[in-house]
């Protein structure tokens, strides 16, 4: 058999805990036990049906240095049919591939482990390191993160926390570890529109207003629409829309409401505002009645190059002898209401090629090199 890792043991344990969103089920417990041993203040914080907590340890309490917080999720998506995973999705197994198997292997109990390890690592070879490590844990990110990080944040905003610098643990990396990081993320602006008209018989067009006829031009003119070019780190801001229902089953009825549901994903050239007000124009030219519900999930956010940025591509290139490259794609992350507090947010974890997927895994020997790149981050800003 072989002998994992202390990174790997760890992982292994966090990925046994079938925590499916919004469950946590004893895994930030095994954290907060083991950051705890490692000096930390430990603050539970669990905010209607989630669990979350906040952890601080102060190397030198006579100097006033930064922040340096580790974030990240204990909550995993659903497994689907546990019948065809090639091993069950919480056995957490390494393959003859050397690969590491569970639901959370990348997304994102791989990450925790690391962050855990190489801080436990690092606070005994520089206990009286400058500034702060801080740890901001959720189990409600995958699920409608209305309890998790974003109320967290607003408790450490509300007693004027300092946090100068967060790495957010999800898996930013394509194909190498480490060659990608994400150094923002777009905004997603989402929406339901209801168009309505006059419901009547199809043989008697006159006497109804098909909201599905009237609409279509305007949705064409949306979906055509070049909303900005984006800019050095976004691409342009895209919409698309996403379901669209009208009528009532039946073929002779002419619907008396149309509903669409659609999505921008933004870039800091466009605000939340101005993509409102821009839809409001076009549906107006085309005459419609219609009524809008938004939903903001989040704003757009960027860390432009700097101390944080500059710090993880010089460890990434140190561990691994690869340069990353900043990308600000993919989805929203927890890391858009951290940057609310004016905080550098990256995102730097393991290969997202499985993520979410039946048989998630990622290469067991990338967790340690995960550990070593956290690590030497940490002695790069914290050890001076």
């Amino acid at each position: 058999m072989t002998t994992l890792t202390p990174t790997l043991e760890l992982a292994c344990e966090l990925i046994r805990r079938p925590s499916i969103t919004p469950l946590d089920e004893g895994c930030q417990e095994l954290m907060m036990r083991r950051l705890a041993a490692a000096g930390f203040e430990i603050e539970p914080m669990r905010i209607a049906e989630v669990d979350n907590f906040w952890a601080r340890r102060t190397g030198n309490a006579a100097e006033n240095g930064p922040v340096l917080c580790f974030a990240g999720h204990t909550d995993v998506v659903p497994t689907g049919p546990e019948a065809n995973w090639q091993s069950q999705p919480f056995d957490a197994q390494i393959n003859a591939e050397g690969m590491l198997c569970g639901r959370g292997a990348a997304d994102m109990k791989g990450s925790l482990a690391s962050m855990v390890i190489a801080v436990e690592r690092f606070v005994a070879d520089y206990p009286n390191h400058q500034g702060a490590i801080a740890f901001l844990i959720t189990s409600d990110e995958e699920g409608p993160a209305e309890h998790g990080t974003k109320a967290v944040v607003e408790r450490l905003r509300a007693r004027h926390e300092r946090l100068d610098w967060c790495i957010v643990g999800e898996p930013s990396s394509t194909t190498l570890l480490g060659d990608v990081v994400k150094n923002g993320r777009r905004g997603s602006l989402g929406a339901t529109l209801t168009v309505r008209g006059k419901q009547g018989h199809v043989a008697y067009p006159h006497l109804a207003k098909n909201p599905i006829h009237l609409a279509a031009p305007a949705l064409a003119e949306l979906a055509a629409e070049h909303w900005d070019d984006g800019n050095t780190f976004f691409p342009p801001t895209s919409f698309q829309i996403s379901n669209i229902h009208g009528g009532t089953g039946a073929t002779n009825v002419i619907p008396g409401e149309l509903e669409v549901a659609f999505n921008f994903r933004f870039s800091t050239e466009s605000s939340e505002a101005s993509l409102k007000q821009r839809v409001a124009t076009i549906l107006d030219k085309h005459g419609l009645d219609w009524h809008i519900d938004w939903a903001l999930s989040g704003l757009p956010f960027l860390t432009e190059p700097g101390e944080l940025l500059d710090a993880v591509a010089a460890s990434i290139r140190q561990v691994t002898g690869r340069e990353t490259t900043p990308s600000t794609s993919g989805g929203t992350s927890d890391g858009r209401f951290i940057a609310t507090l004016g905080t550098q947010v990256v995102e730097l974890g393991p290969v997202n090629a499985t993520i979410h997927q039946i048989d998630e895994r990622v290469l067991a020997s990338d967790l340690d090199l995960l550990t070593e790149v956290y690590y030497q981050t940490l002695v790069t800003l914290l050890a001076r």
